[in-house]
């Protein structure tokens, strides 16, 4: 039987790696979802490419987050290039459209989400330091402009993505999915996840 050993285990298979059945992802990606005890948020301030916004909520609804806030002058749902990037995943999250960044900054705080703005400002910190514990909601800007200013003002904390390459920026998509990603480990590691094994048999698999 293989052993997936969540926070960075190495598969044991006397076969070598192979790729995962569909039910055996399926029932990998349950047992990383109940093992996900914070909840995840994001706000888009102005990310007006609709192929960012369709990635970003491909990724917001891999690692479970319950709640974007579509800002600014953010693509909607509805643009027909943030369906093709996002691949029907716009169904597993909540969006709600708020013109002002900062009422959707406030309307996370009033949920008890601790609001981190993911931009390249004077006085942020390397994500790896950053307050990502507990429940979050991640913020992203412009493409060009990143975060507003007054977004940045009323962010409990704002971070920023170390690049030692010569680049830069990161795609605000990008961005967003590293520091999801983090958040994620964070709740994780901090959890101490027992290690378990997705490749039951298949019968065992319960409906969706």
């Amino acid at each position: 039987m293989t052993a997936f050993v969540p926070g960075g285990g190495r598969p044991e298979d006397p076969a070598g790696p192979r790729q995962l059945r569909p039910t055996e992802v399926k029932r990998l990606n349950r047992e990383w979802r109940r093992a996900s005890g914070t909840r995840l948020a994001l706000l888009l301030d102005s990310v007006a490419q609709p192929f960012n916004v369709g990635s970003i909520v491909r990724s917001a609804a891999a690692f479970g987050a319950e709640q974007l806030w579509l800002c600014g002058n953010t693509a909607p749902f509805s643009h027909p290039g943030v369906g093709k990037t996002a691949l029907g995943t716009q169904r597993l999250v909540h969006a709600t459209q708020e013109p002002d960044p900062v009422a959707a900054a406030k309307a996370a705080a009033a949920l008890g989400l601790r609001v981190v703005a993911v931009e390249l400002a004077a006085g942020a910190v390397p994500l790896h330091e950053a307050p990502l514990d507990g429940d979050v909601c991640l913020a992203v800007g412009n493409e060009d402009h990143g975060c507003t200013a007054a977004l940045l003002a009323v962010a409990d904390a704002v971070t920023y993505i170390p690049q030692p390459g010569r680049v830069g920026s990161l795609n605000v998509a990008v961005a967003a999915a590293v520091a999801m990603a983090e958040v994620r480990r964070r709740n994780w590691t901090a959890a101490a996840v027992a290690p378990f094994s997705p490749d039951l048999p298949d019968e065992q698999e319960p409906d969706e």
